[in-house]
């Protein structure tokens, strides 16, 4: 039985294991099952290993994405080029960092644009952790100038959030791309929204929270009621999964 699974802390908000379970079901894949695994620190990770032998292939979820990076033998390039790691080939006794939230990211941000008809001219990205980190991958590939927002700015390409807040007063005539790459307003604390000036968008912006659960975050909601585009993760969850399918199938690592 080939055993594949989702390390990070706390898990209980992840749709992980019901969309592999479902989808072995669906394929009639009957040698596999996937499997959450919360671990509290990355120190648990060797002995997780040597309990499951069977290991074929991690995802990994916050807030591990970068940390997990030392742990492992080696990085294919959409992880060196991310500077975070999502999923990771355990074959053969050796540990292959990938970065699947590229791949799933840019698909979903594609389809989201060509939906809406949009061509957003700057981005601001939430965080800076592995989800902000691939998600600035994506806007380099598009050339579309972009900012951090974290409560400390700490270069020139970040802002704080009263920076930010004072960016989207000033830029309402532009197409805009927003993204939330934090956890804030995650199941079940889904009452939280980040202390961003929502009343700022427009119909011409479109605002993408990688949450997943709950469907609609309250920022995201509270974005739609200005009339601002606006997409959630579930989209992305699934096109990475898959990412990370055909990369635990492959005969061999890639470089």
């Amino acid at each position: 039985m080939r055993l594949y699974g989702l390390i990070g802390f706390p898990l209980g908000h992840s749709f992980s294991k019901k969309y592999f379970t479902e989808k072995f079901e669906r394929e009639g894949i009957a040698d596999a099952r996937y499997e959450l695994f919360p671990i509290e620190s990355l120190g648990e990770l060797p002995a997780l290993l040597a309990r499951h032998p069977d290991l074929c292939g991690l995802n990994v979820t916050i807030p591990y994405k970068v940390q997990v990076i030392e742990h492992l033998d080696a990085l294919h390039s959409s992880a060196v080029n991310a500077g975070a790691v999502n999923c990771i080939d355990t074959r053969n006794g050796r540990l292959t960092g990938y970065n699947t939230d590229v791949e799933g990211f840019r698909q979903s941000l594609e389809k989201t644009l060509d939906l809406f008809h949009l061509k957003p001219e700057q981005a601001l990205i939430l965080g800076s952790g592995g989800a902000a980190k691939a998600v600035a991958s994506v806007l380099r590939e598009r050339n579309l100038p972009y900012y951090f927002v974290s409560r400390n700015a700490q270069n020139t390409l970040s802002k704080t959030y009263e920076q930010a807040n004072q960016w989207l007063a000033e830029t309402t005539e532009k197409s805009r791309l927003f993204i939330n790459a934090t956890p804030t307003g995650t199941w079940p604390d889904m009452e939280i929204c980040p202390p961003v000036s929502t009343e700022y968008f427009t119909s011409d912006d479109l605002v993408f929270d990688l949450i997943y659960n709950p469907a609609e975050t309250l920022l995201l909601r509270k974005s739609r009621q200005q009339g601002a585009n606006t997409q959630n993760g579930l989209d992305m969850l699934y096109l990475q999964a898959e990412a990370a399918w055909e990369i635990w199938n492959t005969t061999s690592q890639a470089e």
